[in-house]
């Protein structure tokens, strides 16, 4: 490998490098909503537990 192709790989890699950083920041500015309450308040559908029958006739 030349200085060249070295130089390059190494230049590529921090870009990356600062683009993945950049990424993350910005991810992490966001609010965490954990003080808000929750529209979902229990599970929807049936409480009681499934009960399967043979048909008969």
């Amino acid at each position: 490998m030349s200085t060249d192709d070295t130089t390059a790989s190494d230049e590529m890699k921090r870009k990356f490098k600062d683009a993945l950083d950049k990424k993350n920041a910005n991810h992490r500015e966001g609010e965490a909503h954990l003080g808000g309450d929750s529209s979902i308040h229990g599970t929807h559908g049936a409480v009681t537990r499934r009960e399967f029958r043979r048909k008969s006739g």
